[in-house]
Parts: C-alpha cells; sequence; structure tokens
C-alpha cells in the first residue's frame, strides 16, 4: 500500500471514531437527564453508523461517520413523585441510555482511535526510514 494511501484511511479512521467518541460522550451526559416537564420525551440514545468508500483522489478506502439514528428502545422509569415531569403515578420516563454499555463502546471507540493512530505513527516513521536510505 502507498504512504499516502495508508495516511488518508488512517486519517478517515480517527476522524471517525472521533466523532463516534461525541456523540457517545452526548449520551453519557444525558444518561440521567428528566424531560422538561410532563409529556414530553426524555433524551433518546444516539448510535452513530459509518459508511465506507473510495476516496477518488489518492485511490484509498476511507471511512465517515454516517447516519445517526435513535434507539427505539424502551424508556427507562424512574419513581420520583416530586418531580415536574411525573405522571400521575409519580413515575418519570428517563433516557434509554445505559452508562455500562457506553462505557464498552467508548473504550472500543478509544481503542479502534489509538489503532489509527498508531498506523499513522508507523506510516510516518516508514516514510523517515525511507528518506534516510535515498540519502
Amino acid at each position: 500500500m502507498e504512504f499516502s494511501k495508508s495516511l488518508v484511511a488512517s486519517a478517515s479512521g480517527l476522524k471517525a471514531q472521533s466523532g463516534r467518541m461525541r456523540i457517545i460522550a452526548e449520551n453519557i451526559a444525558n444518561a440521567d437527564s428528566a424531560p422538561p416537564s410532563r409529556g414530553a420525551e426524555p433524551y433518546r440514545r444516539k448510535i452513530p453508523s459509518f459508511t465506507s468508500h473510495l476516496d477518488r483522489e489518492t485511490g484509498a478506502n476511507v471511512v465517515e461517520t454516517g447516519r445517526v439514528r435513535r434507539d427505539s428502545t424502551a424508556f427507562r422509569t424512574k419513581h420520583d413523585p416530586g418531580n415536574p415531569a411525573a405522571d400521575a403515578k409519580g413515575d418519570v420516563l428517563m433516557p434509554n441510555v445505559n452508562p455500562l454499555i457506553e462505557n464498552m463502546d467508548l473504550r472500543e471507540a478509544q481503542r479502534s482511535y489509538e489503532a489509527n493512530l498508531n498506523m499513522v505513527t508507523t506510516t510516518r516513521k516508514m516514510i523517515a526510514q525511507t528518506l534516510a536510505i535515498l540519502k
């Protein structure tokens, strides 16, 4: 693989995983946020997707953050009669975000980010060594 293709592919992976981590962080930040009023829907977990395509300029396969969809699983309920969003029974709909799953996804995204970063570093070292040989 050419060095430029390797750098372009790794850079696209860095950008995609960075976007994924941003979405996961938003999910974690809103995991315990109640709706503003009775009858309002709480925060709904976001799920990132990725698309892959050929970069015509470099000939490298690149990945991008695609459409972000909403998780359609059921909301959690929490008994909190003092909350303004509580129903007649005192239950409040809470976001369908599971912090354990989000943390697991975050670790996976971090590892993918690190793998892409290592690829960029390795490619740069190979370029430097190639240039040193050519001197």
